[in-house]
């Protein structure tokens, strides 16, 4: 028999779980409700959040009606509306409607997504995650691959698989050898995740080659050979190319079968940064650009960008899964289990043991919504894009920056300074029409609006352009002059 206080204390969770949940569902529906009326970047209030960091954590709680008040009036209005159909600043969507509870279905269960014996159903599940993700690109049986926190975490773990596959001894001995030092190449549009992997891995930024873009802002074939040719006679050794199908800046997709050629004759690894641009690849339209991605050694892509999962959900896939296991797998007898031939020890495809189960959330929208919602959506902001592109060409006293391969668009006020796009930038903001990033291409600057949310409408596109023009028609003065804000 329970001793009563016990009972008490069941009572106690139960009447939590039901509050929590009540408030919880209330939450979702209430922000649901009003994220087009919510600004798109919060007007901080330093003093509440200097509070929540100042204020100690308390010896006895405040309950779950008092953390809810607490989320309600301090955190939400001091978070950035990143669901806002006019937020285009970034490569980051909304959440599908299905992730909040996906992420609370995989909290209750706290799977850890390492050794099987741990997480049976989520070993597989990550799996089914990456085998139709290896079928999107061509890849084969052999192929593989794990969910990472995102692309910059994808290519770190790419370039250490490279390494391993060039060095045999790397494991042992690193980069403390008296071989020739390793190349990378890369083009000058590329994400700085590349430059970032570089540093950690000790390869060092001096031997990262940027290589120049044409007119398209896609890496130089021509270029990139010569280069290579180059480093080989003073004695380097070109290793890996990362080639990016998708820029993060202006969306260009470079070249992949012929980079693919220039690595084949040169004896190179082609990594591809696909973050961004990969996941274009279900839309009919854009699968031929995406064709020669089967060539890559592996691509990085983020189901939390065109699948709309909420982050963290990156992906690394790799044409031979092996070499994920010659780069990551070390043994131990405390994390010894049976193989079994339908799981995978996710801790032998990457540097982490512990890990969240984030396939989860990638498969639930998959089964709820549909592959062809994805499609749906995803055309739905190419045709967007594109009908930006078309006001801009149509204004005046706008003009485009660079052609619109996916959802970036980059463009510019005719005449306006590096300053005056700043401050255009500040007072779309401020005046809650739009939240879009800065450009820069060729040394010139401009603005950047990405559409990689699902919730953007026509109405809204109009609606930023109307107001971009009203701007740019204040602009009377020559060059270099301050631009006008008018309201």
């Amino acid at each position: 028999m329970p001793h009563p206080a016990q009972a008490r204390g069941r009572r106690q969770a139960k009447d939590d779980r039901e509050t929590a949940g009540r408030l919880l569902a209330a939450f979702f529906d209430d922000y649901e409700q009003s994220i087009a009326q919510r600004p798109l970047v919060p007007e901080v209030d330093r003093e509440v959040l200097a509070g929540l960091l100042a204020t100690p954590f308390p010896d006895k709680g405040i309950g779950v009606e008092g953390l809810f008040r607490e989320i309600n009036q301090k955190i939400l209005p001091n978070s950035t509306t990143v669901a806002h159909p006019r937020f285009l600043a970034y490569v980051l969507g909304p959440p599908n409607g299905i992730a909040p509870y996906a992420e609370a279905i995989a909290a209750t269960i706290n799977q850890n997504c390492n050794l099987w014996q741990l997480s049976p159903a989520a070993s597989v599940v990550e799996r089914a995650v990456i085998t139709w993700l290896c079928g999107l690109f061509g890849y084969g049986d052999q192929a593989g691959g794990i969910l990472t926190s995102g692309g910059s975490i994808a290519i770190l773990n790419a370039l250490t698989t490279a390494l391993h596959a060039r060095r045999p001894r790397f494991r042992e001995q690193g980069l403390q050898t008296a071989g020739s030092q390793l190349v990378v190449y890369t083009s000058a549009e590329a994400h700085r995740c590349v430059d970032k992997a570089a540093a950690i891995l000790g390869i060092g930024l001096d031997n990262v080659r940027h290589v120049p873009t044409d007119d398209r802002y896609r890496m130089r074939v021509d270029v990139l050979e010569e280069t290579i040719h180059a480093d080989r006679a003073a004695g380097l050794e070109p290793f890996c190319v990362v080639a990016t199908p998708g820029t993060v800046t202006s969306g260009s997709i470079d070249p992949i079968a012929e980079i693919a050629d220039v690595c084949t004759r040169q004896d190179v690894w082609l990594r591809l940064d696909g973050a961004y641009g990969a996941l274009f690849v279900l839309s009919e339209r854009k699968r031929a650009a995406f064709e020669a991605c089967a060539r890559a050694d592996s691509i990085a892509l983020d189901p939390h960008k065109l699948l709309f999962a909420p982050p963290e959900a990156g992906c690394l896939l790799v044409r031979d899964r092996a070499r994920l296991a010659r780069a990551s797998a070390f043994s131990s007898s405390y994390l010894t289990v049976e193989d079994d031939p339908l799981m995978v020890d996710y801790m032998d495809y990457g540097p982490q043991l512990s890990r969240s189960f984030k396939a989860f959330k990638v498969w639930s929208a998959l089964h709820t919504f549909g592959v062809d919602a994805f499609r749906t959506a995803i055309d739905h902001m190419l045709d967007l894009a594109q009908y930006m592109a078309d006001l801009i060409e149509a204004a005046p006293d706008l003009e485009l920056m660079a052609p619109v391969s996916l959802t970036a668009v980059c463009f510019r006020i005719k005449g306006a300074t590096e300053a005056d796009h700043t401050a255009v930038l500040a007072a779309l903001v401020e005046e809650g029409t739009a939240l879009l990033g800065p450009a820069r291409l060729d040394g010139r600057h401009g603005i950047r609006a990405c559409v990689t949310n699902h919730r953007t409408t026509r109405d809204d596109i109009e609606l930023i352009l109307t107001r971009l023009s009203d701007m740019a028609r204040h602009h009377h003065g020559p060059v270099g002059d301050t631009l006008e804000v008018a309201p």
